[in-house]
């Protein structure tokens, strides 16, 4: 079985910091050994651009899958060629391997047929399991699937059942949280959102836009001045019936730096010498308001800078409060999953999405190739 997973978790050296991703995708491993399969694991680390880097081998991922599962994941050193096919030809029943970073090469991010045509050709089916990679089109996500019968992983389809009933028929009120810096990687999102949840709530440094565009000063925060017109637009369209909330007060320093001074004011007395950081706790409180009694709380994004502290207290504070709600909490987003994860709150959350870029574009209402490729096969 070729099966794609998506194991590009955070490395130092050859210590993984977060192994989540590769424990999210036990179940579909531990499946296909149960059904005496031969796994070829493929997976991307960071972005070599089509050459070797040693800094994104994947033998440390390997070692950690073999701990994992409690018997041994063979690395081998590249993902096509002769050498590649004659070990995987020697493969037992249940024997897991796992190939070299596929972004080594070029072929890889170009979706090119010819390398595409070489990894299919390891195997007899593809499973994909690897829903973070779900937005790109690339060989191993969307290429394979011309050679091969392919489904889904367990992983895959969990995260398309979940998040797909949010986007269709959700538990009401349904409730989103968005943050993040910016409105421009986020737009389209929140006009997806306001079209279906009954109330959304905006947080972060994109929120500075939205006050900024009611007329309030935000000092040195960060203001996409170009989206001001955006802001106004969205701040508009709740007259439908839905509610837009923002902060009520703010964290401000000079900067995002450990040991600033920093202070809490009303979003409408922001010095102008000072940045934007974090909401306060009013603004936290608020939030939660707005989620108690709800169906479904589905939040993506940070509240505020929440690598530095103090900065991440609002973002704390949110996640606390969701992990103790009766509504059902999704959680998604690299960042504020990561942060979930910092906390030790992620298993009190009902679910959490181990997409980035695909679950933001999934909740836009995009088609995402790697998926759209498994219904086409």
């Amino acid at each position: 079985m070729l099966t794609r997973v998506d194991f590009n978790v955070p490395l130092e050296g050859a210590r993984i910091l977060d192994d989540t991703r590769i424990r999210e995708s036990l179940p579909t491993i531990n499946d296909l050994r149960a059904r005496h399969a031969r796994v070829i694991l493929v997976t991307h680390v960071g972005r070599p651009d089509g050459a070797v880097d040693e800094a994104f081998r994947t033998t440390p991922l390997a070692s950690r899958l073999s701990q994992l599962l409690g018997s041994p994941v063979r690395h081998l050193d590249d993902c096509v060629g002769p050498e590649i096919e004659a070990a995987v030809g020697g493969l037992r029943d249940g024997d897991v391997v796992m190939l070299e970073n596929v972004r080594f090469h070029l072929g890889e991010t170009r979706n090119d047929p010819t390398f595409a045509r070489e990894l299919a050709a390891l195997g007899e089916v593809f499973v994909n399991d690897a829903f973070g990679t779900a937005h790109r089109a690339h060989a191993s996500t969307v290429g394979v699937t011309a050679y091969l019968p392919s489904v889904a992983g367990l992983l895959m389809a969990r995260e398309i059942a979940t998040l797909g009933r949010i986007m269709t028929d959700p538990p009401r009120p349904l409730v989103a949280v968005i943050g993040g810096s910016k409105i421009s990687t986020k737009i389209g999102v929140l006009k997806s959102l306001l079209e279906r949840v009954d109330r959304l709530c905006v947080g972060g440094a994109m929120a500075c836009t939205f006050l900024k565009a009611k007329g309030l000063d935000m000092g040195r925060s960060l203001v996409e001045e170009d989206q001001l017109d955006t802001a106004r637009s969205l701040l508009a369209a709740p007259a439908r019936g839905r509610t837009l909330i923002l902060p009520l007060d703010a964290v401000v320093a000079a900067d995002a730096k450990p040991g600033v001074p920093a202070k809490t004011v009303s979003v409408d007395a922001v010095p102008p010498e000072l940045k934007v950081l974090d909401v306060g706790p009013m603004t936290v409180e608020r939030f939660l308001q707005v989620c108690d009694g709800a169906g479904a709380v589905v939040w993506n994004g940070p509240l505020g800078v929440y690598e530095v502290p103090p900065f991440n207290r609002g973002t704390q504070a949110l996640a606390e409060g969701l992990a103790g709600s009766q509504a059902e909490t999704i959680i998604g987003g690299g960042d504020l999953v990561a942060a979930v994860q910092e906390l030790h709150l992620a298993d009190r959350m009902s679910f959490v999405s181990t997409g980035g870029g695909a679950t933001l574009e999934f909740l836009e209402g995009k088609t995402l190739p790697g998926i759209a490729a498994l219904r086409d096969a």
